[in-house]
């Protein structure tokens, strides 16, 4: 969402750097807060460098189980609205859901090609 300057009455686009840090910052409080967490990533346009004004940010969340079939679990993860500065377009998967889709479908491997993971658990930390 467009942020306005204090020294400006002009609205800008947040930059990638401002974007991704409110992401570090979101994904370590969701992976503290949410133990079943295993990582947090961001693909497409700002992964690339190609974003632009009213980019959104493709979220991937790795979960260890989830009881919410995929189509609903989402909800249970989206980011409060002032959390982040630009609309998250937000993907989670357990993972042994994701490890099925990487060997067989292509959207999987293309993401696995340009993601960053913001924040992953430590092993042995139950998450």
């Amino acid at each position: 969402m467009p942020v306005r300057s204090l020294r400006s009455p002009v609205l800008r686009w947040p930059t990638a750097r401002e974007t991704v840090e409110a992401l570090r910052r979101w994904a370590a409080r969701l992976a503290r807060e949410r133990p079943e967490v295993v990582r947090v990533g961001y693909f497409g346009s700002y992964a690339r460098g190609d974003w632009g004004v009213g980019s959104d940010l493709d979220v991937l969340i790795v979960v260890e189980e989830a009881e919410e079939p995929f189509e609903r679990r989402r909800a249970r993860y989206l980011p409060d609205p002032l959390a982040l500065p630009v609309p998250v377009d937000l993907w989670v998967y357990t993972e042994a859901e994701w490890a099925r889709l990487k060997a067989k479908a292509s959207f999987p491997r293309t993401v696995e090609r340009e993601i960053v993971w913001v924040c992953e658990a430590e092993a042995g930390d139950g998450g």
